[in-house]
């Protein structure tokens, strides 16, 4: 069977840059690549872009991955996205049907998850917003203290200042769909992450039977070890060559 294309879906306060790592070892292995842009507007909108966009612009199998935010869109996005053949999950929310990622993080201990949300987020409003929504940007010290602390500080300000932001409603609004019940699955599990603590980002992934890859790192593993990625897809892609 011919390599399947991967098609990369970054998360929240990042854009496809945050792959480029990723991209070029696996192009070095053979693969097709692609990253396209998460819009970051809500689940149903973005699932549904990212369904549209592979579905044109791939041809024969698909291994879908999803960072953070990313995770929730490739699994509300893979039954109608082409011939999505299997998942990989990098520090990333791997919800069930209902699930919010505001109800994924309540109590969990994430540096996100406080009583004031203005202590680590930036909140300002966007033009054609629903009544009462915003988007959220990082404040600079929450990337460098959470989302990203083992990155430099150069790399660090690369983030604060290229982050696109997400709004309130993409993570309040429930995932209507779980593509891990019927596709295999493999998680990379940052066990140093303080945006989805390592126990829950096991818990999701144990209860979707994801094949569990830890790395020492933070929630942007991605870039920090982005071999630990790699490796995670080379697995699918295998499987899905077998």
């Amino acid at each position: 069977m011919a390599k399947p294309t991967i098609v990369l879906v970054h998360g929240a306060w990042a854009d496809a840059s945050s792959w480029n790592q990723v991209i070029s070892a696996l192009r070095d292995q053979g693969f097709s690549v692609l990253a396209p842009p998460n819009p970051l507007r809500g689940v149903a909108s973005d699932a549904a872009y990212l369904s549209s966009f592979v579905a044109q612009r791939t041809s024969g199998p698909v291994v879908l991955v999803g960072h953070s935010y990313g995770g929730v869109v490739i699994s509300n996005a893979a039954a109608s996205a082409g011939d999505v053949r299997a998942l990989v999950y990098v520090n990333a929310f791997i919800p069930a049907e209902g699930e919010s990622i505001f109800g994924i993080l309540g109590g969990s201990g994430s540096s996100l998850d406080v009583p004031d949300p203005t202590t680590v987020l930036d909140i300002g409003g966007y033009p054609g917003a629903p009544e009462g929504d915003a988007e959220a940007f990082l404040k600079p010290e929450t990337v460098f203290t959470s989302f990203a602390p083992d990155l430099s500080e150069d790399e660090g300000w690369l983030v604060v200042a290229g982050q696109r932001p997400i709004t309130l409603s993409a993570n309040a609004a429930p995932s209507a769909e779980a593509a891990w019940r019927t596709l295999p699955s493999w998680a990379v599990v940052g066990t140093d992450d303080r945006v989805i603590p390592a126990a829950t980002q096991r818990s999701m992934a144990e209860r979707a039977g994801s094949k569990i890859l830890d790395v020492a790192a933070s929630h942007l593993s991605l870039v920090s070890h982005p071999e630990v990625t790699v490796e995670a897809i080379l697995a699918a892609a295998a499987h899905v060559e077998d």
